[in-house]
């Protein structure tokens, strides 16, 4: 089971609706489904927020550390509450991925991803969820930092949102435990 998702993204108004932070996105739309609300936790540097999906209690968590640093906001989080990599689900965008394009995995690299390759590096592991929402790639020559860390371009934006309404009807079987077949759903 899972019993805590992580979304990431980066802190303050001027990253709010950049593509980096989809996770961020993601999560505030999942918590504001289930009646939840934020609050800021100085002990993980974070927002956390708890909630219940499918009846399961369920940890919300908001890195403030920047993405580059998600790892150690996770890290604290994961060590004073006793989870298991395994049941820990991370939302975070995917620059292989259109916009609109959603999947779930377990495990592998960070692909270049430093928010990632962070929270593998404090959990010493790599065996986690990933909710991954299509970013799409910037246009040949363009820096991927650049792109990442701005605005979806108007037609893209109900595109996002769509991908967040395709995966949240599958959180309930995520959080179970029955995540093979949310991932065979949202996979195929």
């Amino acid at each position: 089971m899972i019993k805590l998702i992580v979304g990431l993204g980066n802190p303050g108004r001027q990253y709010e609706k950049t593509r980096h932070n989809a996770g961020f996105l993601f999560l505030d739309d999942l918590l504001a489904s289930t009646g939840g609300s934020w609050q800021l936790d100085g002990k993980f540097q974070a927002f956390v927020a708890e909630s219940a999906i499918a009846y399961q209690k369920v940890l919300f968590l908001k890195p403030e550390t920047f993405m580059n640093r998600s790892g150690q906001s996770v890290g604290k989080a994961v060590r004073y509450y006793k989870i298991q990599p395994d049941e820990i689900l991370v939302v975070h965008d995917e620059l292989d991925f259109a916009v609109g394009v959603v999947k779930l995995k377990k495990g592998g690299g960070h692909a270049g991803h430093n928010g990632l390759r962070d929270i593998i590096a404090h959990l010493g592991s790599n065996d986690f969820y990933r909710l991954r929402i299509g970013i799409g790639r910037p246009a040949a020559g363009k820096v991927v930092a650049d792109y990442v860390l701005s605005e979806p371009a108007k037609a893209e934006w109900p595109l996002l949102e769509d991908s967040f309404a395709l995966a949240k009807p599958y959180m309930g079987q995520i959080v179970s435990g029955d995540i093979a077949a949310a991932m065979n759903k949202l996979n195929t």
